[in-house]
């Protein structure tokens, strides 16, 4: 549950940065964005394989 949060917070963190990229054409802001979206791919598969292997043990 801590990586769901964690998640939760990094997607929330790029806001401000998307707003600048999207609205105000900023390029380093969606330098950023692009970095925080390589995390939210990361952490989203940890998450993922942390699921399987929890669902997996019930089976054993």
């Amino acid at each position: 549950m801590e990586n769901y949060t964690k998640l939760k917070d990094l997607i929330a963190s790029l806001e401000a940065d998307a707003e600048k990229f999207f609205n105000n054409g900023n390029s380093a802001a969606g330098t950023r964005v692009r970095k925080g979206l390589q995390d939210v791919k990361t952490l989203a598969q940890d998450i993922r394989n942390n699921v399987t292997a929890i669902k997996n043990e019930g089976k054993k």
